[in-house]
């Protein structure tokens, strides 16, 4: 029996602000609400986070014209501090979240998560580099 791996998508942003301001913004339920959707279509109503190795999150996504809903969430495998965040999705899709200081004040998030088998790869990797891009948005006007 052939079982196949998951396809790895990879999607990366370069945050202008302090490491401390990134994580913060990135972990904590009041930042969450506030740029965790993919597009304006959605928003964000409830984020809830027990950010540590074991802990579990729960963001609840909605559209804004009451439509549709879900819960993004999953529970944390490996939490390093300014680094790194590992966490797997309540469906056991594995997700990497890295950071890597550049240069003056300059942070590079890369994001590399396991495909769903529901929607095209290109909507995944879209909707997902959205969301991180609207993260990177709401942390420099934040400062």
């Amino acid at each position: 029996m052939n079982i196949e791996e998951p396809e790895n998508i990879t999607i990366s942003v370069v945050v202008q602000a302090p490491i401390e301001h990134i994580w913060t913004c990135f972990t904590e339920p009041r930042h969450i609400i506030n740029w965790h959707v993919a597009s304006g279509d959605w928003y964000c109503p409830s984020a809830n986070n027990d950010f540590k190795a074991g802990g579990r999150f729960s963001y609840r996504m909605e559209a804004n014209d009451g439509s549709v809903g879900f819960d993004f969430s999953g529970m944390y495998d490996e939490v390093k501090t300014h680094e790194l965040i590992r966490y797997t999705l309540d469906d056991n899709r594995k997700v990497e979240v890295s950071f890597s200081e550049k240069a003056n004040n300059q942070i590079k998030l890369i994001e590399v998560f396991e495909a769903e088998d529901t929607n095209f790869l290109e909507l995944q990797e879209f909707g997902w580099q959205n969301m991180l891009n609207r993260f990177k948005e709401y942390v420099e006007h934040s400062i």
